[in-house]
């Protein structure tokens, strides 16, 4: 008999965490964070940490158990990931998966899929071009060779810009051809819970978190990291834009506008890459708990039997 992931995906301000808390606490069971940003211990506020209550309420794994000094892929998160995964499958026989960030998310379900090698230099031109132009170009030149995966990637990150260019330059084909469905053979089953809601109301919850964050002390954080701006990990929706204002270039309140109008694209994005699976339970956020356990149970016994 397999062990189980009950993975819980949506669009950011949805309220994963809260739901994956509610399952954790009804199956006994522990939490793998896979959310990409929520790594760094240094990044709270503007990543959306869960509180200390929430923390309290379920273990968490994988909440602010890196530096951003510290490389760290999506690789190592593979691997440490499913190292965790075995260790708690030993005592539970459900663990709950939840985040936003679909290749970290996929990285444990699925594996990764093998690309080509590419020439060194083609990068490294791709790198002088960010450095010199922005990214700006690079995204108009992935929207060209691959609109495909430029309708899911984040855009605005420029590892996962480059990252994709290089292959379509390197082999003259599309970065998605070389992305299949075929997944590695996990020792788990797994379920996947989606949440969503209307447009609206995801875009309402999206400004209303931005407002939170800064009433928590968003721009506090951001000055206190300013020095490391240079840093991948800094380069993301909430910090680059009051860097940008910390640096003259923008006004606060045109820094805040765009940090809503960015998260709100990403969240489209997220949405996007998500419903590629079929096999996802969609969930409406103002979900009746009682019911949706029932679903939920039923679910988990016929994935064990």
């Amino acid at each position: 008999m397999k062990n189980t992931i009950i993975s819980v995906v949506g669009p950011t301000a949805i309220g994963k965490t809260k739901l994956a808390i509610k399952i954790a606490q009804h199956f006994n069971t522990e939490i793998i964070s896979a959310d990409s940003r929520q790594f760094f211990k240094e990044m709270r506020i503007g990543t959306a940490v869960p509180t200390k209550e929430e923390l309290q309420a379920a273990k968490h794994h994988f909440i602010q158990n890196k530096s951003i000094i510290t490389p760290y892929s999506v690789g190592d998160f593979e691997k440490e990931g499913l190292a965790c995964i075995a260790k708690l499958h030993k005592k539970h026989s459900i663990v709950v998966l939840v985040g936003g960030s679909g290749l970290y998310v996929d990285a444990i379900i699925k594996g990764f899929d093998t690309f080509p090698k590419v020439a060194p230099e083609i990068r490294e031109k791709l790198n002088n071009t960010l450095i010199n132009d922005g990214i700006s170009p690079l995204q108009e030149q992935l929207k060209l060779l691959d609109p495909k995966y430029y309708a899911v990637v984040d855009t605005e990150n420029p590892h996962r810009v480059i990252r994709a260019l290089e292959v379509c330059i390197g082999s003259s084909k599309p970065y998605s051809s070389f992305i299949t469905d075929k997944k590695e053979n996990r020792p788990f089953n797994v379920i996947t819970v989606g949440l969503t809601a209307d447009r609206e109301i995801i875009y309402d919850r999206i400004n209303k978190r931005v407002d939170i964050m800064l009433q928590e002390g968003l721009l506090e954080e951001v000055k206190s990291l300013e020095s490391k701006k240079h840093l991948n990990a800094l380069n993301t929706v909430g910090y680059k834009e009051l860097f940008n204002y910390l640096n003259g270039e923008w006004t606060l309140e045109f820094a805040i506008s765009e940090i809503k109008k960015n998260t709100r694209r990403f969240a489209k994005r997220q949405q996007t890459w998500f419903k590629k699976n079929e096999d996802t339970l969609w969930l409406d956020f103002n979900y009746d708990w009682k019911v949706f356990l029932n679903t939920l149970e039923k679910q988990v016994k016929e994935k064990t039997i």
